[in-house]
């Protein structure tokens, strides 16, 4: 379970070299948090970014000490700079429950995978639903809701 006061901006890669670089797997999108001399959480402690560098459009970077292939690398959640409005982080969409304008529910989101056009909320029994206008109906994360149309998911 991950403390909800981090956020995950990537995980340790593959190795990069034999001076202890690795490639950052699902590295996020804000470059700056992978920029030499930066300050990541690794197991819940600082950790040094001591060089970086880009192979295959991807962020490697070594930090000031060893870590196991796998691990989580977070920053701490006051770091964040607040989303626009009406925007907001997937780790906020995780777990909100997601029901149809007239109270039937259809799931917790599990995931939100990028898909072509837009983004999409996936639920935990299997339903897929469209981050677009004209499903998702209103978000309501204090509440630990998702409201969206009606006829978007399967009966």
């Amino acid at each position: 379970m991950t403390d909800p006061e981090r956020v995950q901006v990537g995980r340790v890669g593959r190795p990069h070299g034999l001076d202890g670089s690795f490639v950052v797997e699902g590295a996020s999108e804000a470059g700056e948090r992978f920029a030499e001399g930066a300050t990541l959480l690794v197991d819940g402690e600082p950790a040094r970014v001591a060089a970086t560098k880009r192979a295959g459009g991807r962020p490697v970077i070594r930090l000031d000490r060893p870590v196991e292939r796998g691990t989580s690398l977070e920053i701490p959640r006051a770091q964040l700079p607040a989303p626009e409005e009406g925007s907001y982080y997937v780790f906020e969409l995780l777990g909100l429950e997601v029901v149809e304008q007239g109270g039937r529910p259809l799931g917790r989101v599990s995931d939100v995978a990028q898909g072509v056009a837009n983004d999409v909320l996936e639920l935990d029994t299997g339903v897929a639903l469209p981050m677009a206008e004209s499903c998702v109906r209103a978000i309501d994360v204090d509440a630990g809701t998702i409201t969206v149309a009606p006829g978007f998911s399967d009966d």
